[in-house]
C-alpha cells in the first residue's frame, strides 16, 4: 500500500509541480517499475496520489488503485494526466502524513507493507511537529520516505533550504 504525498505548495512553482506529476507519470508506467510491482510478493501494489500544502489542505487526486501490470499503470498515470494540479499556502508535512495514515485503515487492501512518499521541498512550517506526526505513523508500522525537490531559487523572500535532502 503506497501513499504519493505531493507538496503543492505556494514555493513549489508552476514548473516544479508539473515536473513531480510528470515524473510519477512517468515512472509508474516504466517497463522496470512495473516489473518491480510484479516481482513483489503478491505481484501487484495499491496506490493512491494525494496533493497537500497547509495542514487542513490535502486533496486525493486518485482514490486507491491496484496496479498489478501495464494496463492498471496506464490507468493510474491516466487519472494523473487528466487532474488539474492544485495549489495552496505554506507547508505542511506532518499535515500530509496524518492525512496519509488514516488511508490505509480506510482502503479495502491488505499489504504487506504501508508506505508514504513524501515529496517537497521545504520544511514543515505549518501544522504539528513533523516529528510528532512521523512517530506517530511509524509506531503504526508505516514507512515514510522523503523526497526532496531541491531548487536554488528565493521564495517568498525566503532562501532555499540548506540540507533540505538531509531533513
Amino acid at each position: 500500500e503506497l501513499v504519493l504525498a505531493v507538496d503543492v505548495s505556494e514555493s513549489m512553482d508552476k514548473g516544479e509541480a508539473r515536473l513531480q506529476r510528470e515524473g510519477y507519470i512517468k515512472a509508474i508506467t516504466d517497463p522496470r517499475v512495473i516489473a518491480a510491482i510484479r516481482s513483489g510478493v503478491f505481484g501487484r501494489i495499491a496506490v493512491a496520489y494525494v496533493e497537500w500544502s497547509a495542514a487542513t489542505q490535502q486533496r486525493p487526486v486518485t482514490g486507491w488503485m491496484v496496479i498489478e501490470n501495464a494496463a492498471g499503470a496506464a490507468a493510474f498515470a491516466d487519472a494523473l494526466s487528466r487532474a488539474p494540479i492544485g495549489t495552496g499556502r505554506w507547508t505542511s508535512i506532518s499535515g500530509a502524513i496524518d492525512f496519509a495514515v488514516p488511508m490505509f485503515e480506510a482502503n479495502r487492501f491488505e499489504g504487506t507493507r504501508r508506505v508514504i512518499d513524501v515529496s517537497g521541498d521545504g520544511n514543515n512550517n505549518h501544522g504539528r511537529s513533523v516529528i510528532l506526526a512521523r512517530d506517530a505513523a511509524t509506531a503504526r508500522g508505516i514507512t515514510i520516505n522523503g523526497l526532496p525537490v531541491i531548487h536554488k531559487r528565493v521564495n517568498f523572500n525566503w532562501p532555499p533550504m540548506p540540507y533540505l535532502d538531509v531533513y
